[in-house]
């Protein structure tokens, strides 16, 4: 069921929300959290497909927010709201809120939103592309218990990186390192079946990735070796080598979603490895909503790492990069 208001209100769309609710004979106590998208007009598309998917494993509310300031003086000036409510078909068991705040309600978001959420729910703040320098600062985020960034969606990422380090606050997250969920896995893996001391380390990707990065900073700081960073022609991280006295432990996935594990004195082994889509990704970072401890001690470690050099070409694959808007082909 969709409900389109115009010019509308926070408590008329909870009076709508209502009314969807008691047609389909669903109620609201199924759900489990509320999830806040900020976005634009060009990616809400995405980003709210995303949300949607991962809602089949997390039920909840989403709330898509639209900024629409306005060009001319007379619409900054403006105030308006309009909503779309979508209840069932698509929606599945949870509840779709599109909020477009038009002139200067675009600059109170948080006033808007505030009446929405869940009573007695977690609050989740996700920004797919453009996020505030310090999201915990900014009105929405002060909301939410966990707030979700995505580095790997804008211009210049590696400083992305350096301003969620210096800004972070506990339940801040960034896509980049979700991405590394399943390197991290098979890495530890691998050093437990090798028992081998670790005397330095490289990560290989294409420049400015920063899954790569938080990758590298990641290995720094659990095992207290030097990490070099490798550029290659990518896609994404092609390869994470470990150095030991017996040779190199090496996990190398030049392209597709099979990966090779090499560890001195066995056999290669192939594993998977595929690129996950930003649905797993979101589903992924809502199933635990206590702050992680463990990215925040990655993102802030620093090494006496060499700056990145360029490795000899090869037959990798020359793929470019996708478009910020999706922020799904990395890892």
């Amino acid at each position: 069921m969709n409900i389109d208001l115009t010019e509308t209100t926070s408590s008329k769309i909870n009076s709508a929300l209502i009314k969807a609710r008691r047609s389909i004979g669903s109620p609201a106590v199924g759900m489990v959290l509320t999830l806040v998208i900020v976005t634009d007009e060009g990616n809400h598309y995405d980003a709210l497909k995303a949300a949607s998917d991962a809602s089949r494993e997390h039920p909840s509310r989403i709330l898509v927010v639209i900024k629409r300031p306005g060009r001319s003086p007379r619409d900054r000036r403006s105030a308006r709201l309009d909503a779309e409510v979508r209840v069932g078909g698509e929606s599945g068991t949870g509840e779709i809120v599109l909020l477009r705040l038009h002139g200067e309600l675009a600059d109170h978001a948080h006033s808007v939103v505030l009446p929405l959420l869940l009573p007695d729910a977690p609050v989740v703040v996700w920004w797919p592309v453009d996020a505030p320098a310090n999201p915990a600062a900014d009105p929405l985020g002060a909301l939410a218990q966990r707030r979700i960034t995505d580095a790997y969606a804008v211009e210049r990422p590696m400083e992305e990186l350096e301003a969620r380090a210096a800004g972070y606050t506990p339940g801040d997250t960034d896509l980049s390192w979700t991405r590394l969920t399943p390197w991290r896995s098979m890495l530890a893996a691998a050093l437990d079946q090798a028992r081998a001391t670790v005397t330095s380390a490289a990560v290989e990707s294409e420049a400015d990735n920063p899954s790569a990065e938080l990758l590298a900073r990641w290995l720094g700081n659990r095992l207290r070796v030097p990490v070099d960073r490798v550029v290659t022609d990518g896609p994404v991280v092609t390869a994470v080598r470990l150095r030991t006295p017996d040779g190199d432990i090496t996990i190398d996935r030049p392209e597709g979603p099979l990966a090779t594990l090499t560890i001195p004195g066995q056999p290669s082994r192939h594993l998977a490895l595929k690129v996950r889509p930003t649905a797993d990704l979101i589903a992924e970072e809502l199933r635990r909503l206590d702050p992680d401890e463990m990215y925040a001690a990655s993102l802030r470690h620093t090494d006496e790492a060499p700056p990145p050099r360029r490795a000899k070409t090869t037959a990798r694959s020359t793929k470019k990069r996708p478009k910020p808007a999706s922020a799904e082909a990395a890892k």
